[in-house]
């Protein structure tokens, strides 16, 4: 199958390549013309016989939304286009109905799989009208990983960003999880080999996982996680999560907790907890500790 890819970075690079090791022409186009096979977007689209397929992979948010505004005037009628980037489930709507005006189909894909994806295969979830999907069926055979599970058509429009949003931040969760239990024993006395006891859980555990294997991984290389200073990012999947939670009312403990200890690890000396000492010291004469 043919397929436009616009954004060649770690993921979008590694999908074009697993498409094309498998017999798939994939035509790329990326802003660093080193990584391009043509130099803009009307060329993309020129390069692709009809009807054409275009695949997004560029950062959510404005890059994306100008992304389809553009496609929406250089595709044709019964054209296709997919956003597998970290788009919000909303933006998704916005798009459907820009490009249904012009008879374009569109599909929104949860990506996940970072980029050990070329080589395990990428877990995609899936939104967009049956008839759309199936056509897509070629391309999402490839990319997801052998066997049975790994792919989910979860819906209409927007479904498959919904899906990819509570799955990051389930992820937020379990990171959070596995990294205060790497605290509690390193700041005890009885465990002696931390990055050991992280290894032994890697099999035989109700706790193990991909993600416990990537801590492993990261002890190896640096036992005491001494060149990575404990400042995380969010992409916005974690607090879009929250903000459902809120207007679904439905009770998110967990992973409310990993999103604001995120933001809580971007402050040097934390202000709320500055008030927290000085209240401390005014009401029980506890000591504060000076600057």
């Amino acid at each position: 199958m043919q397929l436009g890819m616009i954004g060649l970075g770690k993921m979008g690079g590694n999908m074009k390549s697993r498409l094309e090791e498998t017999g798939h022409d994939v035509v790329g186009y990326d802003r660093d013309p080193d990584k391009a096979d043509v130099a803009s977007l009307p060329e993309l689209v020129q390069a692709l016989e009809a009807p054409r397929a275009v695949w997004i992979m560029v950062p959510a948010g404005e890059a994306t939304r100008s992304t389809v505004a553009e496609l929406a005037e250089l595709l044709s009628e019964g054209d296709l286009v997919v956003d597998g980037g970290n788009s919000r489930f909303s933006d998704d709507t916005e798009h459907a109905k820009l490009l249904g005006e012009k008879g374009i189909g569109y599909v929104d894909v949860g990506v996940s799989g970072g980029v050990w994806g070329f080589s395990e295969g990428y877990a995609l979830m899936v939104g967009g009208a049956k008839a759309d999907v199936d056509r897509l069926m070629p391309i999402f055979d490839e990319l997801k990983p052998e066997g049975d599970y790994g792919f989910v058509h979860a819906g209409g429009v927007g479904a498959g960003h919904y899906a990819k949003m509570v799955h990051n931040g389930i992820e937020y969760a379990m990171m959070e999880a596995y990294a205060e239990g790497y605290e509690l024993m390193e700041a005890s006395e009885h465990v002696e080999n931390v990055p050991e006891v992280i290894k032994s859980w890697r099999s035989g555990t109700v706790i193990r996982s991909w993600l416990l294997d990537l801590l492993d991984r990261a002890l190896d290389e640096d036992p005491e996680l001494a060149k990575i200073r404990g400042w995380v990012a969010d992409s916005g999947e974690g607090r879009w999560t929250v903000e459902e939670a809120i207007r679904l009312r439905v009770p998110l403990p967990a992973i409310a907790d990993s999103l604001f200890a995120r933001y809580a690890s971007r402050q040097d000396d934390s202000p709320a907890m500055k008030a927290v000492a000085a209240l401390r010291n005014q009401f029980g004469g506890h000591a504060v500790k000076p600057e």
